[in-house]
């Protein structure tokens, strides 16, 4: 059984920063695209990041390039994402994403989904 688990969420001002954690057990997960995506409150989900099965490339969201970063840990089953300068608008529970091939920017084509933590940024 495929499981994601994300953590790390919370409540920060705009600024902050904020890591976020996606342990994966069930699957082979070097053999997997790892992404996060986003849903903020009556919007639908869009991606943020991903990252390759060896980590050595990385893909991002416009509105995020150059404050989040995403990372992966093969030996530890494990994706992060470093959300730095974090925005009102960065509000959203966030999702973490697995698939064995590309596109992994597209939602509809996500294999497994973790359960998303929640991440809300005041003023």
């Amino acid at each position: 059984q495929v499981q994601l688990v994300e953590s790390g969420g919370g409540l920060l001002q705009a600024g902050g920063s904020l890591r976020l954690s996606c342990a994966a057990s069930g699957l082979t997960f070097s053999s997997y695209l790892m992404g996060w995506f986003r849903q903020a409150p009556g919007k639908e989900r869009e991606f943020v990041a991903s990252i390759s099965r060896g980590g050595y490339s990385t893909n991002y969201s416009d509105s995020v390039k150059g404050r989040f970063t995403i990372s992966r840990d093969n030996a530890k089953n494990t994706v992060n994402l470093q959300m730095s300068s974090l925005k009102p608008e960065d509000t959203a529970v966030y999702y973490c994403a697995a698939r064995t091939q590309l596109p992994i920017n597209v939602p509809d084509f996500v294999r497994y989904w973790g359960q998303g933590t929640r991440v809300t940024v005041s003023l």
